[in-house]
């Protein structure tokens, strides 16, 4: 297989969803079959995905959210000042994101779980499950859940949208 200079390719346009409940825990999916291997404890990550051509970031947040954990109950607090983007590391350039993109540029939405917790499905109808469970976690314990090359990006996120928390 040839080597891919990961310069030659661009980000994927995407958007990260901080769901905040009551007491200012985060909801945090547990990955199904993720592409870069890695050990059962970092497979745990917020919501995120792709945005449609045409659409916009707030809405393709809204989508995402409910199309990974069937949420609809939310109410949107914020979102980061810029896009954030993150690498992928070498070994999964050419193979994740189905080979066409370097890593993902992301935009990054707060938003306050208002529903109850029946609400939250991990495959609602039509979609295809992203996560094989779910907890809330408290702020602290987010970004060293998640894999190593999101960390940084998780950071960011959170130090951006830590007021938002309430304690």
């Amino acid at each position: 297989m040839a080597l891919i200079d990961p310069a030659t390719l661009p980000y994927r346009p995407c958007v990260g969803i901080v769901v905040l409940n009551a007491e200012g825990l985060i909801w945090l999916g547990r990955r199904i079959g993720e592409l870069v291997e890695q050990e059962s404890t970092y497979r745990w990550q917020m919501p995120q995905g792709g945005i449609d051509a045409g659409e916009e970031p707030r809405i393709a947040a809204l989508r995402e959210l409910h199309e990974e954990t069937g949420i609809r109950s939310v109410e949107v607090l914020a979102e980061t000042k810029n896009w954030i983007p993150y690498e992928l590391p070498a070994e999964s350039i050419g193979v994740a994101l189905k080979g066409k993109y370097r890593g993902q540029r992301q935009k990054w939405f707060a938003m306050r779980f208002t529903g109850a917790e029946q609400e939250i499905d991990l495959a609602p109808a039509g979609h295809k499950p992203e996560f094989d469970a779910w907890r809330w976690a408290p702020p602290k314990d987010v970004a060293e859940s998640v894999v190593p090359f999101k960390r940084a990006t998780y950071e960011a996120v959170l130090a951006e949208f830590n007021h938002l928390a309430r304690r």
